[in-house]
């Protein structure tokens, strides 16, 4: 009877898989239609607006516009300061919101001008805004190009010295101060209750004109870089009354938004969110190498043979990778400079500041190299290694032509490189998910990269606009996509799994995923090759008929693959896997016999072909 239960349970849970998977897909096309809807109201209704106000010069927009009492100032600010001739887009906008004493956040691309969307306003309200940075390294170079446009600017960290403390100090607390803005990181505010004090000082004699929080996102766990001492600046809408707050981002989802807005207390906040593209920006993605010689040696060959002469960022996970990196680079003749956070300070503005000179021609940096530095002629960005999220990614590669000229992004992916990195994030609460989501962008060879970047990014996007700027759009090809039936193969993974785990009595016989591939790649060596194998991992991680299983050692974190739930309920049948006929992964011998094969016989061949597929070892 209990048995009978299990297997009506098991069944009504396969059928329940079944349908989240199909509500999965319709939720992405109905997320594109909606976005549609939406733009076409806007546009319609925007419309509606110009015609009725077609006999006046009255800009329609509310915010993006002159004529605020402070505009004429603001344009001359803008030129004869920051030596600007014209606003970015969305800059004016939110510069206006603010100065209207309106909450605002503020979503621009990397190299969009974030920051003078409170610089500005620091110099048209003559009084003090407050910048909430966690990049120390950012902050240091907004300070050095402010105190060049005769801008008083200063941080407060652990190496800031007793004298500039002091002077920072008098100065926040002078309503008749010529200081103009203070960068602090969240940390800062959340441990010091000296720093605290000193701002209430500040406002109280009206001084305090702007809270600023760059990185907004890292308020929110579900964003990609969610930091504990971001919780803390949720005390600084009710601490300091009457003073805006202006949150910036250059990533943001709807869910990350609306948890930042509830977070600090600015749920009726304007929010200025500019479209995700970049249509300068070229987007690749190379399968990696198996060893990290020969992955460093195509890389030397990119730079030296697409990129010659010109400055670029190559990111990699680790500073051992780093500097192996920059010392294979330097053999090939590329001016290369490692840039890592165990660094010395002094070694590491050293870097930087060669980089920015054109000393260096590339720096090759893990994610510490952060900063978003106003260097516009990066024409390249390498990702030696997959990036925890599409989010990092995102701003990472955003790096490269904020001159608005061709630049080119390219990410080196492998199967070893997803565990190496969820090893690191599973203790994040959406770190997983926000890995297999730039896992997914990486590993899927039919779809314009630019549509997954705005499924991702909640927008709209038709693979013809991409105008072949990306790897898939522009690959000429005649293969068509097929659903493919790796059912079989995907037994035999399982056995795998499940032929290891009891192999030792207790039952610890686990395997990692790197294993899997080489024990898989053997099992199928004379049907399928080692590339179609480590692309069908991918597709059964992705898709929960496997997943990793994280175990704790005294060093380190290990990832093993075990069964997933969409396995425990598989009953048989197909398991369908989108692939191209060049990503069959056939050994010679069995595309010979495909390509020789006529209709008549093709059946006998397949046969053949299963045969092949379950031999043993």
């Amino acid at each position: 009877m209990g048995e009978v239960l299990l297997s009506k349970l098991s069944t009504e849970l396969a059928d329940i898989d079944g349908e989240i998977e199909q509500i999965d897909n319709k939720i992405g096309e109905l997320r594109r239609k909606k976005t549609q809807l939406v733009q076409k109201k806007q546009a319609i209704e925007r419309k509606i607006e110009l015609k009725t106000h077609e006999d006046s010069d009255v800009v329609v927009d509310r915010w993006d516009r002159d004529g605020f009492s402070w505009s004429d100032e603001a344009n001359k600010i803008l030129k004869d300061r920051f030596h600007l001739e014209s606003f970015r887009p969305l800059q004016r906008a939110a510069i206006n919101a603010v100065m209207s004493k309106e909450d605002a956040v503020v979503i621009l691309s990397t190299g969009g001008g974030k920051s003078l969307c409170y610089q500005l306003p620091a110099l048209l309200t003559k009084g003090l805004t407050l910048v909430v940075s966690p990049l120390i390294s950012l902050v240091e170079d907004q300070i050095l190009q402010l105190r060049k446009l005769n801008i008083d600017a200063s941080c407060l960290n652990a190496s800031t010295s007793k004298e500039e403390t002091k002077r920072v100090e008098d100065a926040i607390t002078n309503k008749d101060s010529q200081f103009r803005l203070l960068y602090v990181t969240p940390e800062k505010l959340a441990k010091s209750k000296r720093m605290m004090n000193k701002l209430e000082k500040s406002l109280s004699v009206g001084f305090l004109k702007l809270i600023a929080i760059d990185e907004v996102h890292c308020c929110s766990q579900w964003g990609h870089d969610f930091r504990t001492d971001y919780a803390f600046l949720n005390v600084l809408k009710r601490q300091f009354k009457g003073v805006p707050i202006l949150g910036l981002t250059a990533t943001a989802t709807s869910n990350v938004l609306d948890d930042v807005k509830d977070m600090l207390g600015i749920q009726a906040a304007l929010v200025f969110r500019a479209g995700f593209n970049r249509s300068n920006l070229k987007y690749e993605v190379i399968s990696k190498k198996s060893s990290d010689e020969e992955c460093a040696e195509e890389i030397a060959h990119v730079i030296n043979t697409q990129f010659s002469g010109q400055t670029g960022i190559v990111y990699c996970l680790s500073r051992n990778d780093c500097e192996k990196m920059a010392t294979l680079l330097k053999t090939k003749g590329i001016r290369a400079k490692h840039y890592h956070a165990y660094m010395e300070p002094s070694e590491k503005s050293s870097s930087h500041q060669n980089w920015i000179s054109g000393k260096i021609q590339v720096i090759v940096a893990t994610v510490a190299f952060g900063m978003g530095i106003d260097k516009p002629d990066v024409r390249f960005v390498i990702h030696h290694t997959i990036p925890k999220s599409i989010e990092n990614y995102y701003q990472e590669s955003g790096r490269a032509g904020r001159d608005g000229l061709p630049a080119t992004c390219i990410l080196y992916f492998k199967l070893s490189d997803v565990f190496k990195q969820s090893s690191m994030v599973q203790q994040d609460r959406t770190g997983l998910s926000n890995l297999y989501n730039i896992v997914r962008y990486a590993s899927d060879s039919s779809t314009c990269r630019r549509v997954k970047m705005a499924e991702h990014f909640e927008e709209a996007w038709e693979p013809s606009w991409c105008q072949k700027q990306c790897d898939v759009c522009q690959r000429a090809t005649s293969s068509e996509l097929k659903s493919t039936d790796v059912s079989k193969e995907t037994k035999i993974a399982v056995q795998i799994i499940e032929d290891n785990l009891n192999a030792v009595k207790d039952g610890s016989g686990r395997i990692t995923g790197n294993k899997l591939l080489d024990l898989l790649s053997k099992k199928l060596a004379g049907s399928r090759n080692r590339v179609f194998c480590e692309k069908l991992i991918l597709f059964l991680l992705l898709e929960s008929y496997l997943q990793e299983d994280f175990h704790y050692t005294v060093y380190s974190v290990i990832s093993y693959v075990v069964v997933g739930s969409k396995w425990s309920v598989y009953k048989g049948g197909e398991i369908l896997m989108p692939l191209y006929s060049n990503e069959l992964g056939l050994s010679e011998t069995k595309s010979r016999k495909r390509k020789a094969g006529s209709s008549s016989n093709e059946k006998r061949v397949e046969a053949e072909d299963d045969e092949v597929v379950f031999l043993d070892d």
